[in-house]
This record gives C-alpha cells, sequence and structure tokens, in this order.
C-alpha cells in the first residue's frame, strides 16, 4: 500500500520578552528615521526575546511539546526529529541531537537541517519524503527555531530583524496525501551578503575575530529585493507543476515573515487575494528559521485552514536558498 504523509498536528512558541520599535528608537537615537523606515517597509512593529541563559533548543522545547501533545503522541513515540536554524546551539554537535535529549525523545533519530529560513519548508518535504519510503517510520518531529538575536551586536541595527521564536510540526503517514510536492531553487553567489563569517572552518574562533565582530552575524550586502519577488513566485509555480495543481488550487500561502509588502507583491504576481495568505510579523516580528510554522500554527489556531485545504509553505534564507512545500490538511 502506497504511504503518504500528512501533517498530523502543529504547536508554535513565542518567548515573553517584548522588544518593541519605541525600544530601538531609544537604542539608537544616532539612527533617528532607521526604525521608522524598517518598519515601514516591513510591517514588523515589534518582537519577542527568549532570556540571555536560553539556547535555540530551549526555544524550540514548548513548540515541540505543544505539537506533539496535541497529536496525542508522547515523546517517547517519536521515530525522527529534524531540527532547522542557523542560529544553533554549537557549531557541533546538532541541536536537533540536544533537543532530542531535552524533549525525552530517546529513540528518536535526529539531524539539522541549515538552509536558514528555507529550513522549515525543506524539513517538512524531507519528512514527508522519508515516511514514504520507511514503513517503520511513524511519527517525525520538524521544528523550526530561531536565536539570532543572542548572536548579533547589541550596537547592531539590524536586531530590527531578529526575534526569536519556534514552530512544530508532527508529520505521520495516512492513506491519502498529505504531502504534495516540493521545489527548491538556491544561488550560492549571494553566500556572501548575510551571516556569521569567523567561528567555523573559513576562519576559526580567535581573538581578533571577536574583537572585530566577525563572530556576530552581520549583513556585508544587501540583498537586491528581486531575489524574493521574483524568486518566490517560482518556487510557488514549481510547486504547482510538480503536484499537478493551479495556483489558483491554493487555498493558504505562507511566505517567510520578513516583509509583507513582498508578500503583497507577489501575491498580486500570482494573481491571489491576500485574504490567501497569512502574516504575523506585526505581532511577533521577524521570525527567521520559526516563522513559516509559527504562521502555519497562528493559521490553523484562527480557522483559516480547513479539512481538505491545500496548503503551501514557502521560505526563504540567506545564502541564498530558498524550499517550497505543499500539503493537503487532514
Amino acid at each position: 500500500m502506497t504511504r503518504y504523509a500528512t501533517i498530523r498536528s502543529t504547536g508554535r512558541y513565542i518567548p515573553e520578552i517584548e522588544v518593541s520599535n519605541d525600544e530601538l528608537r531609544e537604542r539608537f537615537p544616532h539612527l533617528p528615521d532607521f526604525v521608522d523606515k524598517m518598519e515601514e517597509s516591513s510591517a514588523i512593529r515589534t518582537r519577542f526575546w527568549a532570556p540571555e541563559d536560553w539556547c535555540a533548543s530551549d526555544i524550540a522545547l514548548p513548540a515541540a511539546r505543544q505539537a506533539l501533545a496535541r497529536a496525542g503522541r508522547h515523546p517517547s513515540e517519536v521515530d525522527l526529529v529534524i531540527l532547522g536554524t542557523d542560529s544553533p546551539d554549537y557549531v557541533t554537535p546538532a541541536t536537533s541531537v540536544v533537543l532530542q535529549h531535552k524533549l525525552g525523545a530517546h529513540k528518536a533519530g535526529t539531524f539539522d537541517v541549515g538552509c536558514a529560513c528555507a529550513s522549515f519548508p525543506t524539513g517538512a518535504a524531507i519528512a514527508a519524503g522519508m515516511i514514504g519510503a520507511n514503513p517503520g517510520l511513524e511519527t517525525v518531529l520538524v521544528v523550526g527555531v530561531y536565536n539570532m538575536h543572542k548572536l548579533a551586536s547589541p550596537d547592531d541595527p539590524m536586531i530590527f530583524f531578529y526575534g526569536d521564536g519556534a514552530g512544530a510540526a508532527v508529520l505521520e503517514p495516512a492513506d491519502r496525501p498529505g504531502f504534495v510536492s516540493s521545489a527548491l531553487r538556491a544561488d550560492g553567489a549571494y553566500h556572501r551578503h548575510w551571516g556569521i563569517y569567523a567561528g567555523a572552518t573559513f576562519e576559526p574562533a580567535s581573538e581578533a575575530a571577536v574583537r572585530d565582530g566577525r563572530t556576530t552575524v552581520k549583513m556585508l550586502e544587501r540583498y537586491p529585493p528581486e531575489i524574493n519577488h521574483e524568486g518566490w513566485p517560482a518556487v510557488v509555480r514549481a510547486l504547482a507543476a510538480n503536484g499537478g495543481f493551479a495556483v489558483d488550487d491554493i487555498d493558504l500561502l505562507i511566505f517567510t515573515q520578513v516583509r509583507k509588502p513582498s508578500i503583497e507583491l507577489v501575491m498580486a504576481d500570482l494573481g491571489l487575494p491576500m485574504e490567501r495568505t497569512h502574516t504575523v510579523m506585526e505581532t511577533w516580528g521577524y521570525t527567521g528559521s520559526a516563522c513559516v510554522p509559527i504562521a502555519l500554527d497562528d493559521a490553523i489556531e484562527r480557522g483559516r485552514v480547513a479539512s481538505g485545504d491545500l496548503v503551501a509553505l514557502v521560505g526563504s534564507g540567506v545564502g541564498y536558498n530558498q524550499a517550497g512545500a505543499a500539503f493537503r490538511m487532514p
């Protein structure tokens, strides 16, 4: 019998420490127009940070627990943990194995997906493929988590974009799709635009690297807006072609939550009304690797997803990587 994968449940976690745009205006008085311009161009009004003694796995844990509870699953039933982030606990070992330990999912295998904000759609598609191919795989936990504010200099105004959070989904076998299709794009020519460029093999950590700020996240060169404005519609159309459906068949389309005007532009390009997307950057800011599952969970909680709806998830991250996954909801 053909095995399909379906999203059984979702969960999310947003930390409690709010950092509003007004607080950032006070922090950067020497840049009086910066926050105003960023707010206008993104629709981000606030963000939430975890306590400074927390790491990414601590943020991921409540979201994972909520998703499992909603699926009626105990951590001991989890077969595989896939965690997506570019703000990990360590360079190595993988953050997924730390989460597995904290969660108590002791029989689960784990691995990380490291394509930044494209990690969750990538991880969901991998989980679906593995469920379809492995009869012994029953419960897969996919998590996206972001703790980038802790890897940024507090003096860098680009902390405007760094909100902490986590989103999770439980995928399990089903007798019907479920998972419909995936699509991937990348262009490594942009790998030097935004990232953390010391602390690994390109430049190991050193006193000079720390002193000069190279172990913190930095934007070295601005990304052209066409990357998302052209790339997101290309990913959506590839999802439709690969899945044998029309773009207009999509009931809900969720994008990386970094700029609401970009989402408006792309929805117009696709010929879809804004009623068929969902945004959360206004409420929780940009949560990077976590923003797609957070937005999905919020849409489900608000009753915006019905049984049988076709939902497409599109993530876009530094590097750059872009990924999409389409699911028929159970």
